[in-house]
């Protein structure tokens, strides 16, 4: 099923996951995991891979697993480090699997800034482009602004072209203040996008992870959760708590205010997901 039909008449739970490196032990691990996400009702799971495309067959055949299970698939893809047969070998696989959702990234530029990166898929509008038609395409957008982008008005207006280059729905890079959330949908509606922008959710349940989250898409920690974390960041069972307590909050007070579902980037953690969504067991029940 797309994931714009689900859309179109509820809102969504989601998670995403990542496969893991060649190792036949932790990939029986990440297939626990999604069955865990499906048994807590995930309307689909999202499923990456390496930078440079490395994992993309295993990311292949996850999605394959996640459609047989009973959820929806949504596979990444990324353009720039791609060729176009590249890019066509991935999209038949995923056809053989009976994937019908991709998000279509142009993703990360590597450190070493190859010359050769995008030369094919130098945006994402240009691989929406060449999956219009084959896919129900989903793209990302970005609460506060890419980090390649002067403004966020210039950000929303390349929103605005992958709508129109085929994009059915969108999905946030994770955030911590979720003013920018609301900031983005407003504007973004000013200008014309009129697809579900989902909000993307991370529990930050240790205090390493926020020099590597704010290096990752420079993700503002509100200073109040900061001090918590800093002031409990030796304690990791209290850090946990706080983590998984303000996740919680976050989801709530977007819900509240009418996001279209929730998208939880959980680092194949299926304890985590399944203590939140324990924790929203009222919340998920009512209004999804």
């Amino acid at each position: 099923m797309k994931i714009s039909d689900i859309l179109s008449r509820k809102r969504t739970l989601s998670f995403e996951v990542f496969p893991p490196k060649k190792d036949s032990k932790k990939k029986d691990e990440i297939l626990k995991t999604i069955d865990c996400l499906i048994g807590l009702k995930a309307d689909f799971i999202s499923v990456t891979y390496g930078a440079g495309g490395s994992g993309v067959r295993d990311a292949a055949e996850i999605s394959g697993y996640i459609k047989k299970a009973g959820a929806e698939p949504l596979a990444h893809i990324t353009g720039g480090p791609s060729t176009p047969d590249d890019i066509e070998n991935v999209a038949k696989s995923l056809e053989g699997f009976g994937v019908e959702n991709v998000l279509a990234l142009r993703g990360d530029r590597p450190l070493n800034n190859p010359e050769d990166y995008g030369k094919y898929f130098l945006h994402a509008t240009d691989l929406i482009e060449k999956l219009n038609g084959r896919f129900c395409i989903g793209a990302a957008c970005y609460p506060e602004g890419h980090t390649e982008s002067e403004t966020l008005r210039d950000d929303i207006v390349n929103l605005k072209k992958k709508q129109d280059c085929g994009a059915e729905f969108l999905i946030t890079q994770i955030f911590y203040d979720n003013s920018y959330y609301y900031r983005l949908v407003h504007e973004a509606e000013k200008m014309g996008v009129t697809v579900p922008i989902i909000p993307g959710i991370m529990p930050l349940l240790s205090a390493k992870n926020i020099a590597k989250i704010r290096s990752m898409c420079g993700s503002t920690i509100p200073l109040d959760f900061r001090n918590m974390i800093e002031s409990y960041s030796k304690k990791p069972a209290v850090m946990r708590e706080i983590g998984i307590n303000y996740a919680v909050f976050q989801i709530i007070d977007l819900i509240a205010k009418g996001a279209p579902g929730i998208h939880l980037s959980i680092m194949n953690h299926a304890d985590a997901a399944a203590e939140i969504c324990g924790r929203l067991k009222n919340v998920l029940n009512e209004l999804f």
